[in-house]
């Protein structure tokens, strides 16, 4: 690691102390974007109910069909659905300051080079976090609305929805979605810290593949439909991830 005349002077409880406001920074802007969500009960759940709704423009564009209504069986659940949805909605605008707050840290202990390589890296990570966050919201929570809704072991059993279920599926579906599209920043960023070459990863594709399945598997445990949606974007990134790699690997020392 380069190290400044500053970074010297710093000891390792420096180094938790600047660790210690990053994270505080973080939390901070994190619960006073959930309190805007509070506020605007009404515009968050505008959106965060939409998959819900047949009129979706998804399902009218596929033609499919569902009829059911959520419900809600216990005394607290609306307020603790609330909550998750506007932690869930802070977590997903905060991301560009966590980011920001996350390469002020880092950037003092890294050399110029690589400095470069990982700035254009947390750009990349904010970037297709949304992106991914986008392609959950909009392509794959919606599949998997329509799977298991229309998913029947027998025909004795009718689905209630609570609440809170429906919940549970937005966070989780919409957030490691958004999360899975990290991969190719770590891939680009290995590739200019010297670590993978492009000749690496066009050998790797075999295993990209496969890792790319696996991981639309985990993230849209539904039908072939969902995990396709997933694992296209995914693999095309990775494909573009090889354009963008270095043809050779390149010595951190150089910028030092």
């Amino acid at each position: 690691m380069g190290e400044s005349g500053k970074e010297r002077e710093m000891s390792f409880w420096d180094h938790l102390e600047e660790l210690r406001g990053t994270i505080i920074r973080s939390l901070l802007a994190v619960c006073l974007l959930a309190v805007l969500g509070f506020i605007f009960k009404q515009a968050l759940f505008s959106a965060v109910l939409a998959p819900a709704s047949e009129d979706f423009f998804l399902y009218r564009l596929l033609g499919w069909h569902f009829d059911f209504e959520l419900i809600n069986v216990e005394m607290s659940a609306q307020f603790f659905v609330h909550l998750r949805a506007a932690f869930g909605a802070a977590l997903i605008l905060g991301c560009p300051y966590i980011v920001w707050e996350l390469w002020r840290f880092v950037a003092p202990a890294l050399y110029k080079r690589e400095r470069r390589a990982v700035g254009t890296a947390f750009l990349m990570a904010a970037g297709l976090f949304y992106l991914g966050v986008a392609v959950g919201y909009v392509l794959v929570l919606p599949a998997c609305v329509q799977f298991f809704l229309n998913y029947s072991v027998s025909d004795q059993i009718t689905n209630a929805i609570t609440i809170g279920s429906y919940m549970s599926m937005f966070i989780s579906t919409v957030l490691l979605v958004g999360l899975s599209f990290e991969f190719p920043t770590v891939i680009w960023l290995l590739s200019r810290l010297g670590i993978l070459t492009r000749a690496q990863l066009r050998k790797g594709r075999r295993y990209a593949i496969v890792a790319v399945l696996v991981l639309a598997a985990l993230v849209t445990p539904a039908d072939p439909l969902s995990m396709f949606i997933v694992a296209t974007p995914l693999y095309l990134l990775y494909e573009i991830s090889i354009l963008l790699c270095s043809k050779s690997p390149e010595s951190p020392e150089a910028d030092a």
